[in-house]
């Protein structure tokens, strides 16, 4: 009985863990199929060769603790390229890495707010110990929804990490993860540096 339990325990792990690769691989072809829609894009369809990416590591999906924050005032996030744009600080995410205790904010965009499309977003930015080595120097994003809170807490996948527009091109305004959201752990999840040229 012992033995039929441990082979059905590994069964549904190894099948856990083909279907999250699969999740991933089908989350990373949207994302570069938006490339292609986007009136604003910085790719064409020959640059999307030289996308790179980790591989899918389910251990980079964690379940975080989230605590809704009150009475913030809206500040200015900077941007690469501009003056900044408007966000609130929405809510702190605590949760372990690695073995590591982590906490990052979570942002809602004010202009966003106003339009029904995007009531719901949220907004994840960060920088880590991979920045300027093996991913984007200027940091990664994650989209997270207020759909996605399932009581005091919510789900982070890093797998889905991505980089802002100004990783590809200049003359975009790509918000700069503020410093309070600076992981001191290299998460090597999610996508990598670009591998072709950055457009000017």
């Amino acid at each position: 009985m012992k033995y039929c339990l441990v082979l059905l325990l590994t069964i549904s792990l190894k099948c856990f863990g083909q279907d999250y690769k699969t999740q991933i691989a089908e989350y990373q072809q949207k994302y570069k199929g938006d490339f292609l829609t986007e009136p604003n894009s910085p790719l064409k369809k020959d640059d999307l060769q030289f996308l790179r990416f980790y591989d899918a590591d389910s251990t980079y999906r964690v379940v975080a603790n989230m605590e809704i924050l009150s009475n913030e005032s809206t500040f200015v996030m900077p941007v690469f390229n501009g003056t900044g744009r408007q966000y609130i600080r929405y809510a702190l995410l605590k949760f372990v890495l690695k073995g590591k205790p982590m906490q990052l904010t979570l942002y809602r965009n004010i202009a966003l707010l106003k339009l029904p499309e995007y009531k719901d977003y949220l907004f994840l930015p960060f920088t880590d110990d991979t920045n300027g080595t093996t991913t984007y120097a200027g940091g990664r994003y994650i989209d997270l929804s207020v759909k996605d809170i399932n009581g005091n807490s919510i789900v982070i996948d890093f797998n889905r990490a991505y980089n802002p527009y100004c990783a590809f091109s200049g003359g975009y305004s790509c918000p700069k993860p503020p410093d309070e959201n600076h992981m001191q752990i290299a998460v090597e999840a999610g996508e990598k540096l670009f591998a072709g040229e950055k457009k000017h």
